[in-house]
């Protein structure tokens, strides 16, 4: 899911940095609102967590590539906006100095991994979890509607760049990224259950966000 550089034309990339960031400085906002010192640690670990699993890259058509996301492991423990920081540093540190993603997508991979990411894994498991009582169902699903959100958003990118036809970018980006969104909703089960399990309970929960 990361893009490279040159995959996305001027008008793509200018108009996702734009936006990016102005999810991200929307997202520091809202961090610094609720900062609690206590949860430094716990943010510190999810992004080398997050950061190590997306180093595990699966090559896909259209210059693209394929990896666990993370943005429902940090967004149910910590919040949408908490997230949206979280996954756009390691996006950050990965383009830097890892050459992973492109310096001028670094703004859609922004957008599209850490902020629609975790927006819609925040929307998928309030929906689920408010009308059941199965929780680890609504985690999972979650897990995977972020994964495929931020896949199918990449692709129309690509597609509006000309750099690949839509049809194209979407059977490969959706075809991959339905076994992936699998594979990281279990992970996401087993990591916040385990997290649950030694005592800590969600932020944004207890503040009714």
């Amino acid at each position: 899911m990361h893009i490279p550089d040159g995959f996305l034309d001027a008008k793509t990339w200018v108009a996702t940095t734009v936006v990016g960031a102005g999810a991200l400085s929307y997202s520091l906002k809202k961090v610094r609102e609720e900062f609690n010192e206590r949860l430094i640690p716990v943010m510190g670990v999810l992004a080398a967590f997050i950061f190590a699993a997306q180093m595990i890259n699966f090559p896909i058509a259209g210059g693209t590539s394929g990896h666990l996301l993370g943005a429902t492991l940090a967004t149910v423990l910590l919040g949408p906006w908490c997230s949206g920081l979280i996954i756009s540093t390691v996006l950050i540190i990965q383009c830097l100095f890892f050459n992973d993603g492109g310096l001028t997508a670094l703004g859609a991979n922004i957008l599209n991994m850490a902020f629609i990411g975790s927006l819609v894994a925040y929307g998928v498991y309030k929906l689920v979890s408010g009308k059941s009582r199965f929780e680890q169902a609504a985690i999972f699903l979650a897990a995977w509607s972020s994964v495929i959100a931020a896949a199918l958003v990449a692709t129309v990118e690509l597609a509006l760049s000309g750099t690949v036809p839509f049809h194209v970018a979407l059977a490969a980006m959706l075809s991959w990224h339905f076994l992936i969104g699998i594979g990281e909703g279990l992970i996401t089960v087993v990591v916040v259950s385990y997290v649950r399990g030694v005592g800590l309970k969600p932020t944004w929960q207890q503040k009714k966000a």
